[in-house]
């Protein structure tokens, strides 16, 4: 290995679960490294990436269609279809990454751990950090064309297999549960108005508010120019809502932007996280969960 600026015919290890554009753009032709763009709506539509990045589509193929709620993780069959048709490998190392700095990335990471899948890191910034770095992007649809693979996926199959692990996508019992537990603290990573119920939903048929006992940390506010705090930093923010709790459950809207506190929370030490996959989608439905409005 290189330092970060250098270039290197391997991968190597990772330095944590974020890396700089540096140590991506140093290693971006190494054997052995997939970089996969996990941007979502708008920003996926814009269509610039990374040089040889491919497509991890939480929008579409990386959501389960069987389910009524938005970016429900996949089942560990389709899961391991997808990454194979993306070319990923078991052995491979994966940086992921997406044009609006850190927010559906950190949902593409937590989804590969969550398979069993530890060799991922979130590129710190995203697509924003790349080009203000001054380094190279193409046309998403001049790559695809160029190398036959309209999906985004690539032209040799993988061998990835998912092997999922218990406990980090959580449903609705484990959030009751760990409201009801002294141990646990829920904090959700919605805006401060949608939290409180003064602000709408921007799903339609969704109720306002929280749930009673958790507590609010914004996603952005664990972010300073689209990059992730410090670890001191994150531990202060994460500190004042859990206190001595250890065991977090995080939820946002529909539990993207919940991976991002995830990721803050992993940064900051935390090692017993879980990620309520419906999130706000599913608790805020018309149900006998009960919601809280007010602060």
């Amino acid at each position: 290995m290189t330092d970060d600026a250098g270039t290197t015919d391997d991968a190597g290890s990772l330095p944590g679960p974020l890396v700089g554009a540096d140590w991506l753009a140093g290693r971006l032709a190494a054997a052995g490294l997939v970089v996969l763009d996990a941007s979502v709506g708008a920003y996926r539509e814009e269509g610039w990436r990374i040089p040889g990045a491919r497509r991890f589509d939480i929008d579409g193929a990386m959501s389960d269609d069987a389910v009524p709620l938005p970016h429900t993780m996949p089942g560990a069959r389709r899961f391991t279809e997808v990454m194979r048709a993306l070319g990923v490998n078991g052995t491979d190392t994966v940086v992921v990454y997406d044009a609006a700095g850190i927010y559906s990335s950190a949902r593409a990471w937590w989804m590969l751990r969550a398979m069993g899948f530890d060799r991922v890191a979130v590129l710190d910034g995203g697509l924003p950090a790349w080009t203000a770095a001054g380094l190279p992007v193409d046309k998403a649809e001049k790559v695809e064309k160029a190398e036959g693979r309209a999906s985004g996926g690539a032209g040799r199959p993988g061998d990835f297999t998912a092997r999922p692990r218990d406990g980090m996508l959580v449903g609705s019992g484990a959030v009751v549960a760990a409201l009801a537990d002294p141990a646990s603290v829920v904090l959700d990573a919605r805006s401060r108005e949608r939290f409180s119920g003064t602000g709408a939903e921007p799903r339609p048929g969704l109720r306002r508010g929280h749930m009673p006992g958790a507590l609010n940390l914004p996603f952005g506010e664990i972010q300073r120019d689209g990059r992730m705090l410090g670890a001191h930093e994150l531990r202060a923010s994460f500190g004042v809502l859990a206190g001595d709790r250890q065991r977090l459950v995080v939820s946002c809207g529909s539990g993207v932007t919940a991976c991002v506190l995830a990721l803050g929370a992993e940064l900051a030490g935390y090692r017993d996280v879980s990620v309520y996959d419906g999130s706000w989608s599913e608790w805020g439905r018309p149900s006998e969960l009960p919601v809280v409005t007010g602060t």
